[in-house]
């Protein structure tokens, strides 16, 4: 069962601010794919550094990724929550007055080059100078907070209303949660011993697509996904990670990864052909740059669960089998590159060839 209502099932109110969510949504999406991905391969080169493309098989479930940190990578998180999260959730996902953002506040991070100049009404979404509040404050230690406005009567109007946000909920009790949820356990992580609790913490990185052993953004942006479960509506968390070169981007959908891929003249020409576009459009719409003779495109791996990663059909117990796969890749495209208007993603099967 979804914690969120779908939107048949919302007031006309909450459709109209599912509707405006989305809309914001969708452009946050392309000012987070640029500063994970185009913004750092740029790092890359300012610096004169090979940049180190992600290899196919690093995108299939379960994979391992090198444990290699890229400082030119942009690394960040954000939580984008379709309500405001009330005052109960302070334990664990941590927001005060200390880290709100206001001039004062923000001022005091002499790191953060901010002026005095800094004006309040920046750190609404619609502000003409949200991207460059935005832009600053990502690289700032733990998450930023995008929420509603509870404010706000005339309109639903969503702020970045808190930055520093620490996710502080341990990895055991959001793997508990989730082998609850999926009828693993009946209460306790530890109730079938340890082993089993361990099998439990390493297939709840798994639901999310990411190796057991990771830590840092990575590690908090999905135990802040499975947290903001409790809260009744939809929510999207980023992740930007130097060591996976990738935008991870969590929601109500589920997971995908978003990272640069490179593709030579006569595979662009095949991907063109098969999309029945001309290659000289498919190179001003979907290729970010070049290098060399092979062009640079945005790819998404989009991912499903598996009928092991879902509530089962009787509600009953059931044992988790290590073995079995939770997750599939549900779909490959080649996205549009940041700002382009009219064309839509190319389907491309690449992880499996």
């Amino acid at each position: 069962m979804a914690f969120w209502c779908v939107r048949e099932e919302l007031s006309q109110a909450n459709r109209l601010r599912r509707s405006y969510y989305e809309l914001l949504r969708d452009e946050l999406d392309q000012h987070m794919l640029k500063h994970a991905l185009i913004d750092s391969y740029n790092n890359f080169h300012c610096k004169k550094i090979d940049y180190p493309f992600v290899e196919k098989r690093e995108l299939k479930p379960r994979a391992r990724i090198p444990a290699v940190e890229h400082e030119c990578q942009n690394s960040f998180l954000v939580i984008f929550m379709e309500d405001t999260i009330a005052s109960a959730h302070k334990k664990h996902i941590r927001f005060f007055e200390r880290n709100k953002t206001t001039k004062v506040n923000l001022l005091r991070y002499e790191t953060l080059p901010l002026s005095s100049k800094f004006d309040s009404k920046q750190k609404y979404l619609e502000s003409a100078h949200f991207h460059d509040l935005l832009k600053t404050l990502l690289p700032v230690d733990y998450a930023l907070l995008i929420q509603r406005d509870p404010a706000s009567m005339a309109r639903d109007r969503f702020s970045l209303s808190h930055f520093h946000v620490r996710i502080d909920w341990p990895i055991a009790d959001a793997s508990e949660d989730l082998a609850r949820s999926l009828r693993y356990i009946s209460k306790d992580l530890y109730e079938k011993g340890d082993k089993y609790a361990e099998d439990v913490q390493k297939k709840f990185f798994e639901y999310y697509c990411l190796p057991d052993d990771v830590g840092g953004r990575r590690t908090a942006a999905i135990v802040a996904a499975q947290y903001l479960k409790r809260i009744p509506c939809i929510s999207t968390v980023y992740a930007g990670s130097s060591e996976s070169r990738a935008l991870i981007r969590i929601s109500e959908r589920g997971v995908s990864k978003l990272l640069l891929m490179k593709f030579k003249n006569s595979e662009m020409d095949q991907i063109a052909e098969a999309n029945n576009i001309a290659p000289r459009t498919f190179k001003k719409n979907y290729v970010v740059t070049r290098q060399k003779k092979d062009c640079i495109c945005i790819f998404q791996a989009t991912y499903s669960y598996t009928n092991h990663a879902r509530m089962p059909d009787d509600g009953k117990l059931r044992e988790i089998k290590p073995d079995l796969n939770w997750l599939s890749v549900g779909g490959q495209h080649i996205i549009p590159k940041p700002g382009v208007w009219k064309y839509h993603p190319l389907s491309i099967n690449l992880i499996y060839t």
